[in-house]
């Protein structure tokens, strides 16, 4: 009975977590399809956007290029650039100014030296490393029967819970700083950061479910590792 009751149990959180991630990427993908086709009034593309904000606070050593990928934007603390994705760097969309904004919110924390992003930049080199390892000790305790083990690699793979969490406020605030950006310079009009603040919000929601998927994965390995216990 304790077997088919994880069996069951474990199915259910593996396929909610699922469920959950495809659900936040389905509403970040149409918030985005939706204003990357709505052009804003001032007709400045994301690069130019960026370059604004950045220059405005003091960030003109920061570069501002273009990148691979989609939504693959982003701010790199070590080399000092904002990475734009190509639909973001060249395009005159609220979505284009939205990202653009956003990636130059993380540039402005780092300037000010925002807590939470120095933490996450401390331990982000060493996410990937430590939940590779919690993973292979799961794995390797399941299969040789080591439940010390396994205890083990959960205790690792809490990394990944802390750095979600950190990444949380960090992107809410970064999202405040853009619209307050936007607006101070006139980038976009009130109804232009009506669309900025509901893309923002949809993209908030993919932490917040990546978060939610990392605590129902590990309460499937830690039902799993309970089972092997009791046996």
């Amino acid at each position: 009975m304790g077997f088919y009751y994880y069996d069951l149990t474990g199915y259910v959180l593996m396929f909610l977590g699922l469920g959950i991630a495809l659900l936040a990427e389905f509403y970040v993908n149409s918030r985005f399809s939706k204003y990357k086709s709505i052009q804003n009034k001032s007709g400045l593309t994301g690069v130019e956007v960026a370059r604004k904000i950045l220059d405005e606070n003091g960030l003109s050593d920061v570069y501002v290029t273009e990148v691979d990928g989609i939504l693959s934007d982003h701010y790199d603390p070590n080399r000092k650039v904002v990475r734009l994705s190509h639909e973001i760097f060249h395009g005159t969309s609220i979505a284009s100014s939205s990202v653009a904004a956003h990636e130059c919110g993380h540039a402005v924390q780092d300037k000010e030296g925002y807590f939470l992003i120095r933490v996450r930049g401390y331990i982000f080199p060493f996410v990937t490393l430590i939940s590779r390892f919690g993973y292979i000790a799961i794995m390797v305790g399941f299969l040789f029967g080591i439940i010390d083990l396994v205890w083990g690699g959960i205790g690792l793979l809490m990394v990944i819970l802390v750095f979600q969490l950190i990444t949380i406020p960090i992107e809410l605030n970064a999202s405040e700083r853009a619209k307050k950006f936007l607006s101070d310079y006139k980038l976009l009009n009130k109804n232009e950061l009506d669309g900025t603040s509901d893309m923002l919000k949809a993209a908030a929601y993919t932490y917040v479910a990546s978060l939610v998927t990392t605590i129902l994965e590990l309460l499937r390995l830690i039902l799993m590792a309970s089972d092997r216990d009791d046996k």
